[in-house]
């Protein structure tokens, strides 16, 4: 018979496997789809429709994705999801232009959400305390690595190539390896759970929302992380194109974000010791965020900006760890699927929103004023969940 902890340790590995082939092809798609785009001859305003298309659906049917977990279990729910980021990929391949491009990134769009919702759902069922927290962040390392892998394999294939050409269809074997790992999943995470409208739909996350403070925290952790995020990843490029930097310059300084993160997440329950706790983990690495956002505006040079991006890489790799560890906390087992649901909804509709009001600032402003704004946005966050904490002990 199987001691727990030998299942715990092979369905976290299948876990992390499944999900990392999963986000290879997810950062993979962060670069070819706009250059695929611009070779259909995609105007600006077509490009935005193609790649928010995406976030449609998860914004959609995250807490019902919820329900769906909860009720099949976290291994076929994941494999499937697997399968239908696979037909997204081959739909792209085999239906040339913008119909096969947008059905594709709805599928792939709608997958995603399934496989990270099945993986955290899984994951947050594994452990308690320290060791949920350890999990996490390396759970969240993993992910890292493929998000800095994704974009390294696109445009090389794109470069040796000379175009997208095939790389459609070598994605759909990445994602197909995802859902193959997936099938090492066993034990509890094969087991799906007799559950109610009534604890997984929209009601039950609106009152969970309302009277959780758990679920309140985590929430508004997930919403400053993915803003700093959203607009970091979306105009920090600009900004540096506006300084005149080379690609090769630009490259390394928005993928250093990334790399920080990757590094410091699995010292997450050491970190957390040492500053006293989740409340000051979890304040510290917002202030971190808001301070290296808001400050990238007003730097000139190389240097300033790397300094700023590891700040805001060490603050952004504790945040979504350090979410995900509280909500799975504040609530039953059979809530933690549709809560995880509501994360993610959150998660894509602030990802969407993020870049458009930074636009929207950027078209009447400068960069200095934009990304300063956006920093003071993260800190009053802060200031909000550290009353929310001390008001009621949650972490």
């Amino acid at each position: 018979m199987r001691r727990p902890a030998d299942e715990a340790g092979q369905n976290f590995v299948a876990v992390c496997v499944s999900l990392t082939f999963c986000f290879v092809v997810y950062s993979m798609l962060l670069v070819t789809v706009p250059v695929y785009g611009l070779e259909l001859g995609a105007s600006p305003l077509m490009l935005g429709v193609i790649l928010s298309s995406q976030y449609l659906l998860p914004f959609l049917l995250a807490i019902p994705l919820g329900g769906v977990v909860a009720r099949h279990g976290g291994r076929i729910t994941l494999v499937a999801g697997a399968f239908v980021m696979t037909a997204g990929l081959l739909l792209m391949q085999v239906l040339p232009g913008y119909y096969g491009l947008i059905g594709g990134q709805l599928l792939i769009g709608l997958a995603h959400l399934q496989m990270v919702l099945s993986a955290q759902t899984i994951i947050s069922s594994l452990a308690t305390g320290p060791k949920l927290e350890s999990y996490f962040g390396w759970y969240a390392t993993w992910l890292s690595g493929g998000q800095v892998v994704g974009p390294l394999l696109a445009g090389g294939w794109i470069h040796w190539a000379g175009g997208v050409d095939n790389l459609f269809l070598v994605m759909a074997g990445i994602a197909l390896l995802g859902g193959l790992s997936g099938m090492a999943l066993t034990g509890d995470a094969t087991l799906g759970m007799s559950v109610t409208g009534k604890q997984t739909g929209f009601r039950a996350q609106a009152s969970l929302i309302r009277h959780n403070n758990g679920v309140q925290v985590s929430i508004a952790i997930t919403v400053a992380g993915m803003f700093a995020l959203g607009v970091y990843g979306s105009y920090l490029p600009v900004y540096l194109d506006s300084l005149e930097m080379s690609a090769v310059m630009i490259g390394v300084l928005v993928s250093l974000r990334s790399g920080v993160s990757m590094v410091i997440r699995p010292f997450i329950p050491r970190i957390i010791h040492t500053v006293g706790g989740r409340e000051k983990a979890t304040t510290l690495a917002l202030c971190t965020v808001s301070v290296g956002l808001a400050c990238m505006g007003f730097a000139g040079n190389a240097p300033v900006i790397a300094l700023l991006s590891i700040l805001v890489g060490l603050g952004g790799g504790l945040t979504q760890p350090l979410s995900m560890v509280v909500l799975a906390e504040s609530v039953e087992r059979e809530q933690r699927s549709g809560a995880l649901g509501m994360r993610l909804m959150a998660n894509r509709a602030v990802h969407f929103v993020a870049p458009l009001m930074f636009g929207a600032i950027l078209s009447v402003s400068g960069f200095g004023l934009s990304f300063g704004l956006s920093g003071l946005f993260i800190a009053l966050v802060a200031a909000v969940l550290l009353r929310l904490q001390r008001q009621r002990g949650v972490m």
